[in-house]
């Protein structure tokens, strides 16, 4: 079983940490970490810690595009590169002590020949694989280019997980994807439903599934985390840690959920739990950290079918 992952919108984060962050003057750090990023490319690298077989496309370019490439390869990850000219973003992330302040970059601008070079490495992928989508979208690709990546996956029978915080995730359901991973948030923006009750979870989850989802996967960060597959839904609840960054958790909870839910679909509890004690212990963490409590969390963690 192969799980193909697609960043279209690749990063080198950049993890800052400093005591207190003062305007108009040197602040000096006390640790700076550089990690390849992408939010699917972590969804690959973390599948390939709990030793699944995993493949990591997308855009790259630059120095720091060649950077990520050239860690996935020392990491002895699988990668298909699409390269493009333009520089692959660099993201920062500041822990002043006290606060987390978040940099993003909007992303390189993409031609639209090497679109066409991704829409054929895609074509390309083994039928009957899995393909994890995820991220935002670079200069120069518009949203309807989802639309055509899961044209080609229905007809090469590939398997969808989406990830992704764009509207056009409403449409995109047409397709039937095997499995999405909002948040509460972007239950909210995207599909309109407020997420503060547990029957508010369950209609909204239930809405969502009349649009076309098999499967979701709702990360509501220290609130737990919710799974539905149309007919049940499982909480989870989530363990207290001190949050040091909270870029790279919930991919890191998706990759964690997999590694135990494909290809059967089954062990739902223990994909849940290992979800959320695998973000938790990324929060409290530099990038992804070293990933070394998420035995002790899960034993923490309680499932609970509440439909």
């Amino acid at each position: 079983m192969l799980i193909y992952t697609l960043t279209l919108n690749t990063a080198i984060d950049m993890n800052i940490r400093c005591d207190g962050l003062n305007p108009n003057c040197v602040n000096r750090t006390s640790l700076t970490q550089y990690s390849p990023n992408g939010k699917a490319v972590n969804v690959s690298i973390v599948l390939h810690k709990f030793n699944k077989p995993t493949c990591a496309l997308g855009f790259f370019g630059g120095f720091s595009g060649k950077y990520i490439v050239d860690e996935l390869t020392k990491m002895q990850i699988q990668t298909i590169p699409c390269f493009i000219d333009d520089i692959t973003r660099i993201n920062v992330f500041i822990n002043d002590g006290q606060n987390e302040y978040k940099l993003v970059g909007k992303g390189p601008f993409v031609p639209d020949d090497k679109k066409a070079e991704m829409l054929a490495l895609i074509e390309s992928l083994t039928a009957g694989s899995y393909l994890v989508i995820s991220g935002s979208l670079p200069n120069n690709v518009e949203p309807e280019y989802y639309q055509t990546i899961l044209a080609k996956c229905k007809n090469k029978n590939i398997q969808v997980i989406l990830d992704i915080s764009h509207p056009i995730l409403s449409n995109l359901l047409n397709y039937q994807p095997l499995l999405i991973k909002p948040n509460d948030d972007e239950l909210k923006h995207i599909f309109g439903f407020e997420c503060k009750t547990t029957q508010q979870v369950v209609s909204a989850l239930e809405s969502v599934h009349a649009k076309g989802a098999q499967n979701i996967l709702l990360t509501m960060g220290d609130k737990g985390l919710y799974f539905s597959n149309g007919e049940h839904i499982w909480f989870c609840n989530s363990v207290a840690i001190k949050l040091v960054s909270s870029a790279c958790a919930g991919d890191s909870s998706l990759a964690a959920f997999l590694s135990e839910w494909l290809p059967d679909q089954n062990n739902i509890a223990t994909a849940m739990k290992k979800a959320s004690a695998t973000g938790a212990n990324v929060a409290e963490s530099d990038g992804l950290g070293l990933l070394d409590k998420i035995s002790t969390y899960m034993d923490k963690l309680e499932v609970t079918q509440i439909k």
